[in-house]
């Protein structure tokens, strides 16, 4: 992969936790979170596949209290940090759409272009 841009550095998301992130502008314009837990650093688009709505209410705010999994905050889906699989809630089975980064030397760069 070849990186496009720097989201942040690694030490900016705590372990576990998460930051969003607003790409680009226009048409091209998306938002994005990434996930930090001990397994590694995940990424996936700001969008619920039940509600197309963003994930959080409240800004970088994207797990569940306990941190082991991801919230939808208006609906209470749950998805698994790892691959981003719905598995309570009305997208049971679905997937958020990943985010292709990569982590070097302390830093997190997006890895794909903003429009892909």
């Amino acid at each position: 992969m070849t990186t496009i841009a720097a989201l942040c550095r690694l030490d900016d998301i705590a372990s576990p936790g998460s930051k969003g992130f607003s790409l680009g502008s226009g048409a091209a314009a998306r938002e994005i979170f990434v996930v930090r837990n001990a397994r590694g650093v995940f990424a996936y688009q700001n969008v619920c596949p039940h509600t197309w709505g963003p994930l959080d209410w409240v800004p970088d705010q994207f797990l569940s209290h306990d941190k082991a999994r991801i919230l939808c905050a208006t609906h209470g889906a749950v998805f698994r940090i790892e691959d981003g699989h719905c598995l309570y809630g009305p997208c049971a089975g679905k997937n958020l759409t990943p985010v292709a980064i990569e982590v070097v030397d302390g830093g997190i760069f997006l890895a794909e272009a903003v429009g892909a």
